[in-house]
Formats: C-alpha cells, sequence, structure tokens
C-alpha cells in the first residue's frame, strides 16, 4: 500500500507530494499531469522489476511508449532536467515468494524507498544516452513513528494488523555517495505468524555494488534468503499497476490454458471468474460442495452487476471441452443468455473490476483512469462503491477476505467529482513555478478540499481548493434548500460521523478534532455535500432571488 509519494524532475511532476488513502480519486482538465502520477507510479513498479533502460522505455508518451529516454525528465522549452528523484513509503505484507518460489518474511512492514536516477548523454559509441543510479536506499519506519506517517484515518485494530515488525541499526539498501556504491545490508527476516522464522535484524559486512554500473536497481535483483524485507517491498511495488481495460480484451474467450489472474488490459477475465469460483471449495471438498461455492460465487458478481444493470439474473462462465475455450455469458429477465462479446463496453468494464474485488490474490495499487467511461451517469455511485469495496477497509484488520490493496482513480467527470467522498478527492492543477536557473514553467500541483485529513495533516500547506475552481469544474447547479437543510433522522449517530464513547480514547481512529459539520472519522460525505460549498450555494440563491 502506497502511503506517500514525491515525486521531482519526473515529466511535469516537479517537487510533488502526495499523501494517500484506501482510496484518492485525482480531477483536472486534460493535460494538467494527472496521467503523469500514475506513470510515475507504474515507472517505479516497472523498475523494481526490469533493466532502468527497459522500465523507461516502457513509460507512456503522447505518441505511444517512450523512444527517448530523455523524454520522461522534467524540460523547460529545450532545456531538460539531468535527475528526477521518487520517495515512496510503503505497508508491505508480512511475508512474500520470490521468483524461485521460496518465501520471504518480512522484519518491519512500513518502509521508505527511495531513488534517484541522472541522465548520461550517449559517449559516441552508444547513441541516445542512458539513466543511472544516483543513490537508492530502502530503509524503515518504526511502529513508534508510523502514527505520524499514516495520515488517513484508521482504526486502531487495522493499524496493528498492518504495522508489524521491528528492525534496529542500518537501512535495508544504503548509498555510499563518496565511493559511488549501494550497499546491501544484511537482514536475517522476521517471524511468521506461528513463529517461525529467524530474529529480526542484520549484522555483517554489506556487498558494495558500484552504481554508475548498475543495469538495474539493486531492489529489482534481491531473493528471499539474502534480503526477505527488500523482497517483500520489490513485490509490494511489483504489484502497483495501471489498469486499462480494454473492450476487445474483455470480449475474448480464454483457453484452458490461460492465466488465472486478469491483465492490465482486461485479458483472461473468463479464465479468471472461472478459477476463482472452483478455487472457493475448501480442500477435500466433495463434487457437490464445490458446486454450492461455484454458484455462490457466480451469485455474488451477478448481485454486484445487478447494481450496474437491474436486468442481470446470472452471470457464470462456459466450460466449451470440444474447443477447450472458457467464455463469459450473462443471462437477463427473460432468461436470455449473452456471451460476453455481445456485452457492452461499461458493463464488461464493471464485470472486470467485480472479478478483481473477489480476487484475494489481486493485491498492491490500482491505478485506473476514469472509470466513468462506459457508464451512465446514474450508475456512477456503484461504480464508486465498486471501487471502495476493492481498497482496504481501514476500520477491519486485515485478513484473507481484507487484503491491503488500494485505488487511485482520475476523471474528468463532474458526476464523479460530486459523488466521491470528499477526504477522497485531489484536484490537479497547473502553478507557475521557477527553476533553480532562474526559468519559469508551469508544475502540477494537487489541491484538498478543507476539513479533510490531508488538510489537517499539513496544516501549512496553502493547497486548498478553491470554491470556484471546483464549482466550475462541477457545472453543477445549487441543491434545493429545504433538502439540504433537513436532517435525515433516518442516519445513525455513526452515518453523521459523530464521536462514540468509545472513540473518544482511541487515537488511532480519527484525525484531529475539525469543525462542528466535517467529520473526525471522514469517508461518508460525498464532495457535493461538503459545507465548503454550501456557503456559495446560498450566496447564489441569494443573488438569484
Amino acid at each position: 500500500m502506497l502511503t506517500r509519494l514525491k515525486v521531482s524532475g519526473f515529466k511535469n511532476l516537479v517537487d510533488v507530494d502526495i499523501s494517500f488513502g484506501p482510496v484518492t480519486c485525482i480531477a483536472g482538465v486534460n493535460g494538467v499531469g494527472k496521467s503523469n502520477l500514475f506513470d510515475a507510479i507504474t515507472f517505479l513498479s516497472a523498475l523494481a522489476e526490469k533493466p532502468l533502460r527497459e522500465a523507461a522505455l516502457s513509460v507512456r508518451d503522447e505518441g505511444g511508449r517512450t523512444t527517448d529516454l530523455r523524454s520522461i525528465f522534467h524540460r523547460v522549452g529545450d532545456t531538460y532536467d539531468d535527475e528526477m528523484s521518487f520517495e515512496a513509503e510503503m505497508i508491505v505484507p508480512p511475508s512474500s515468494i520470490d521468483d524461485l518460489g521460496q518465501q520471504a518474511i518480512a522484519s518491519i512492514t512500513f518502509l521508505h524507498y527511495t531513488l534517484k536516477l541522472a541522465y548520461r548523454a550517449g559517449d559516441g559509441v552508444r547513441t541516445g544516452g542512458s539513466i543511472q543510479i544516483v543513490e537508492e536506499t530502502l530503509a524503515y519506519i518504526q511502529k513508534g513513528e508510523a502514527k505520524a506517517h499514516l495520515r488517513f484515518p484508521q482504526k486502531k485494530e487495522w493499524f496493528a494488523s498492518a504495522v508489524l515488525g521491528r528492525r534496529s541499526g542500518k537501512e535495508f539498501i544504503s548509498t555510499d555517495v563518496a565511493n559511488g556504491t549501494i550497499l546491501l545490508h544484511q537482514d536475517r527476516g522476521g517471524k511468521d505468524e506461528s513463529g517461525n522464522g529467524q530474529a529480526t535484524g542484520g549484522s555483517g559486512r554489506p556487498r558494495a555494488l558500484a552504481a554508475a554500473s548498475l543495469p538495474r536497481t539493486v531492489l529489482s535483483s534481491v531473493n528471499a534468503a539474502e534480503s526477505p524485507t527488500a523482497l517483500v517491498a520489490r513485490n509490494e511495488m511489483r504489484s502497483w499497476r495501471l489498469l486499462q481495460l480494454e473492450p476487445t480484451a474483455l470480449r475474448t474467450p480464454d483457453p484452458f490454458t490461460a492465466p488465472i489472474h486478469l491483465g492490465t488490459d482486461g485479458s483472461h477475465l473468463a479464465a479468471t471468474l472461472y478459477h476463482l469460483a472452483e478455487s472457493r471449495a475448501r480442500e477435500g471438498a466433495t463434487r457437490e460442495d464445490i458446486e454450492i461455492e461455484t454458484a455462490r460465487v457466480y451469485a455474488q458478481v451477478a448481485n454486484r452487476l445487478a447494481d450496474l444493470i437491474s436486468d442481470v439474473r446470472d452471470v457464470w462462465v462456459d466450460r466449451d471441452e470440444r474447443r477447450e475455450l472458457f467464455t463469459v455469458f450473462l443471462k437477463d429477465r427473460y432468461r436470455t443468455a449473452h456471451a460476453a462479446r455481445s456485452l457492452s463496453d461499461g458493463t464488461l468494464r464493471f464485470l472486470a473490476l467485480t472479478v478483481l474485488e473477489l480476487d484475494p490474490d489481486a493485491q498492491g495499487v490500482l491505478c485506473l483512469e476514469e472509470p466513468e467511461n462506459g457508464i451512465h451517469p446514474a450508475r456512477i455511485p456503484a461504480m464508486l462503491q465498486l471501487l471502495r469495496d476493492f481498497a482496504v477497509d481501514v476500520e477491519e484488520p486485515l485478513a484473507f477476505d481484507n487484503p491491503l490493496r488500494q485505488v487511485i482513480v482520475n476523471t474528468h467527470s463532474p458526476v464523479v467529482v460530486s459523488e466521491i467522498r470528499s477526504e477522497d478527492l485531489l484536484v490537479a492543477d497547473l502553478v507557475n513555478r521557477v527553476d533553480d536557473k532562474g526559468k519559469h514553467f508551469k508544475g502540477v500541483t494537487f489541491r484538498w478540499l478543507p476539513d479533510t485529513w490531508r488538510a489537517v495533516a499539513n496544516p501549512s500547506l496553502q493547497k486548498q481548493i478553491s470554491r470556484g475552481a471546483l464549482l466550475a469544474y462541477l457545472n453543477v447547479t445549487a441543491p434545493d434548500v429545504s433538502e439540504r437543510d433537513e436532517p435525515d433522522e433516518s442516519n445513525t449517530a455513526e452515518e453523521h460521523n459523530l464521536v462514540t464513547d468509545d472513540q473518544e480514547d482511541e487515537e488511532f481512529d480519527s484525525a484531529p478534532v475539525l469543525a462542528d459539520n466535517a467529520p473526525n472519522r471522514a469517508g461518508k460525505r460525498r464532495v457535493v455535500d461538503h459545507p465548503y460549498l454550501h456557503s456559495l450555494w446560498d450566496l447564489l440563491e441569494q443573488e438569484g432571488a
């Protein structure tokens, strides 16, 4: 789980610093830099498993994939920056598996990763230049310090299940700048739930690697035996992905030999759903038990899809033994069966996210562009609820059915912005900046609503969304005053986010006390309901009177 990201020198991201919660929605006009943030996240993910050059060339450009390494560096006019830097704070799972099938148990689960890269021009022998590592570190954040770093409100039980272990002494990876080397320190790993594993901490001589000659990050080359905690961090970063659901891939039937996890383009939907349904039965179950569990999974998918299309009655995967193909089918209320190839793009996208939400192996960071595509505006709340359900519930401990995963989306849709929870919204905006050489440029900044956990966590930063800018973006009319002023007596105290007796002494349960009309456990109120806008609604109503 990515809890904080600092980026500078990557595309138009300069001195960007964002704290993330389970769900983050980024709104903004075209060309402002929303997609560049996704590219920065997926670039870090690629660097965790690919060589530097290959990872850089995988970054998206205006015409598709990057062909010039220089193009991913920040540019003012014709001048490019020579360096870019990343800092990522993350909570990782307690254990993971390396490429050889060996288990790695992390000695601590709250980590801080730093990477600084530099562009080096070609020397005549090799054209196009290269990217070199200047600095790389993997440090740890102790449990006693974690509360100051985790900005979003969370329950004490969740915190206790997510922030585990301890470490003393050196970082897992450090940089000796004077000698130009990256040091990989020994790590004995931690212990699993049964107490197995070695003691935490490390000793002995670190392995020194010349930074200038490294073809890939040190993190991308670690294994479970030598560096278990770094291996867990590596696999966490590899799970950060950009989901670009393609209708053609979603409609295509899968052979029996297809992978059983959804691809980033939506491929293998049928195989994933089939194996997810079949695998839910416990080991040693009878065929009848398996069929019952399979039907239960299909019913879950159908019920969720019915939030989007009321006509849905059944969803299942047909297993064609003759052609050895899996095909998704949907049955409507008239008992007419429809194959995936005949379903709409929006239905298929919603179906893919439903399957992903049910897959416990789908963990990490999910970046999704414009989730509203193909969805009727009246059904967008159902899509947003699905994305919230995909993300980890920080009011419950981590478990099989509450895995460590989060959602980051970007949008142009006024409906999405108005319906998203106010604590989850960031608005991307271009601001005039001046670099260290005195050149002016426009850099992206990310603003938040007042009386949310981001505002409380960053009181000294003037990054509040202006009312005018938000209203212009929403392009909405004022709601009926009578509807807004009348209390909803059907809501409970918890729905109104009032502090109850059992919450008062739990510092983990809420952010610092906010204004009377702002929730201390954010997450229930939509942006359109935010009192920040209501004073302006009143002004507009008076002017129109």
